[in-house]
């Protein structure tokens, strides 16, 4: 049922010891057979703080990036446009509308300590501050970037050694993002000047620049970005990270967004519902809500519950990964309270249940599911574009299926042609009778037959049955389904749409360590009937069960200490698990809230 863990460790720590005595060249497999060290694998929680000139105006779409606030005003959106009107003369070039937001970010009441205090006691172990977003302002005195950095404008502070040495000094790791492109140098302006221009920019400005940022404050962990739209090669990634590990040494780690052909770096999903790849490392990056950079406009409903980020977290943990958890700061070094909330309850649930987070592995057992299913409200059309979101916030970000079904009143004679557009699948089906005739059918990558459009020759007043099915893989999901008339203009196909959204709920995850293996439960035990779990391996008889955060205190010879109530618990032929709860302090399992661990101890541990 168990790995042996004491192997993994081994073998891990053979990988650690071979990084110290190597010099690790500028090659993929140089890059590679070095590995990774050991305690990104251990160490689940990240904080990301995304704070810059972005956070002024603090203003995106209700699902957008609000640290992307320059890329619209690039862009001349106007919701973008007319909110810098607050803070400057629209009329002026784009940089130097956003250059006039570094007379409002005063960062007044910043204090590092506190942050790093409070990423301590959310049970983070380490930190990953922007120190340079896209729009290329520094967070540090860049001798690259002498007038545009926080050093001499905005706060007038060095807010990366600031908050390296707070971090630090609590114990944590610091970590430092880097955006390799910007919007606002003029050796290249990134996504307006040709792709391939960037050569002058990446030898003679961002190469001298990441090498200053790395010498000065020697991360433990570079989180690069940005690189999209160029090869690693443009970037002179291999030389880059060989470079910054030769410098820091066996403990550092790079991600794995370093241009196009990257083959080397820990992943890095976004706003996902994690990855099964237990090879290589990786870490889900999200905000609580939908943006990393603070956002105003965004609505409260975006934001994710205590309970769903806890359940969220231990998912990943249970996948093989871990979190990076995003805060966006106010501009005046604040972190709005309902992020700190969160922060806080997350800690708490540490504090009692991390043996089951903290150095834990993924179990054989995978996490245990139930379909489930909900209706939709009814729409008028069907196109919409949840960016890192679901139709409904009980639904997984990820892996759910829609189906809606329509009638279609024919508004008049003539040439109607459909098209769909979908991320990911997206069928439109023709019900006749009893009969179904696929009329388009689009899935990304191209998998299967392509029919992104086709003419139906349609009579006034004429009924269309449709149905529509939708499969949502991963990541952003979008979909549409439009008709024109006679090559007139295109437009939503109208219809009373009733939706039915199906998708996988997670009720258990498992983890284990050594001696120990851990059932974690989405719902809370009941102690009037037993929690029943079917298919599950087989456990020794002896193992002993305990329910963590029910601790209750024993004194022997006037000392105080902790003691458990052993569960109850018993397992048929067939693999079901039975557990009784019924001895559980009722207080106790009370104060217990948004998961709840069983600690199975084995009985080789139990001896000891």
């Amino acid at each position: 049922m168990r790995k042996t863990i004491t192997i993994i460790i081994f073998i891990l720590a053979a990988i650690a010891a071979q990084a110290q005595q190597k010099t690790v060249q500028p090659t993929w497999s140089s890059l590679n057979d070095r590995g990774y060290p050991q305690w990104f694998r251990y160490e689940k929680l990240g904080i990301f703080i995304h704070w810059g000139l972005y956070s002024v105006p603090a203003y995106a779409s209700k699902e957008g990036y609000g640290e992307w606030f320059y890329r619209g005003l690039m862009q001349h959106v106007p919701e973008r446009t007319r909110i810098m009107s607050l803070y400057a003369d629209t009329t002026k070039p784009t940089f130097e509308q956003y250059a006039e937001l570094t007379k409002y970010w005063h960062a007044e009441l910043w204090n590092p300590d506190d942050w790093a205090q409070m990423f301590k006691d959310a049970g983070a172990q380490y930190v990953v501050l922007v120190t340079k977003h896209h729009d290329g302002y520094c967070l540090w005195d860049s001798p690259q970037q002498p007038q545009w950095n926080s050093v001499v404008s905005g706060p007038k502070r060095n807010i990366v050694e600031e908050l390296t040495n707070a971090v630090r000094a609590k114990g944590l790791r610091m970590g430092l993002y880097y955006s390799l492109p910007e919007w606002t140098n003029p050796r290249h302006i990134w996504m307006q000047d040709p792709d391939d221009s960037i050569a002058d920019y990446v030898d003679n400005y961002m190469v001298p620049q990441f090498k200053d940022l790395v010498t000065r404050y020697k991360p433990d962990l570079i989180f690069s970005d940005g690189d999209w739209n160029n090869s690693a090669e443009q970037f002179h990634s291999p030389e880059l990270i060989s470079w910054y590990y030769n410098t820091v040494g066996p403990d550092a780690i790079v991600n794995n967004r370093w241009g196009n052909g990257t083959k080397h770096g820990f992943l890095t999903p976004e706003y996902s519902a994690g990855i099964a790849n237990t090879e290589v490392p990786w870490a889900e990056c999200r905000g609580f809500g939908r943006s990393f950079g603070l956002n105003r406009n965004e609505d409260l409903d975006n934001y994710m519950t205590d309970k769903e980020l806890i359940q969220h977290f231990v998912e990943l943990v249970a996948h093989g990964g871990g979190m990076t958890l995003n805060v966006g700061p106010n501009a005046d070094g604040t972190i709005p309270l309902i992020q700190q909330e969160r922060l806080r309850s997350l800690g708490k649930w540490l504090e009692i249940n991390g043996a089951a987070i903290y150095g834990a592995l993924p179990n054989d057992v995978p996490c245990q599911r139930e379909k489930t299913s909900a209706q939709l409200t009814p729409s008028k059309t069907i196109n919409f574009d949840w960016v890192r979101n679901a139709p409904m916030r009980e639904v997984t970000p990820d892996h759910f299926d829609i189906h809606w079904s329509g009638t279609i009143t024919v508004p008049a004679d003539g040439k109607f042609t459909f098209k769909v557009s979908a991320d990911d699948v997206m069928t439109v089906t023709r019900r006749i009778t009893y009969t179904e005739d696929t009329l388009l059918h689009v899935s990304k990558g191209g998998a299967g037959t392509q029919i992104p459009q086709t003419t139906l020759y349609l009579q006034k007043d004429e009924t269309l049955n449709l149905e529509v099915y939708y499969h949502e893989e991963d990541m952003e999901a979008t979909a549409s389904l439009t008709w024109s008339c006679d090559g007139g203009a295109e437009e939503p196909v109208p219809a009373n749409w009733q939706g039915e959204v199906t998708w996988e709920r997670t009720t258990r995850c498992f983890t284990f360590d050594d001696g120990n293996f851990y059932i974690i439960e989405f719902e809370r035990p009941s102690q009037l009937e037993p929690l029943v779990i079917k298919n599950m391996p087989k456990l020794n008889p002896k193992d002993g069960m305990i329910l963590l955060g029910t601790e209750y205190e024993v004194s022997c010879h006037g000392e105080k200490g902790e003691a458990y109530t052993m569960l109850k618990w018993k397992q048929d032929k067939k693999g079901t698990l039975t557990i009784d709860f019924s001895d559980i302090d009722t207080k106790k399992l009370n104060e217990l809230e948004n998961a709840w661990v069983i600690r199975v101890i084995s009985f080789e541990t139990l001896k000891r």
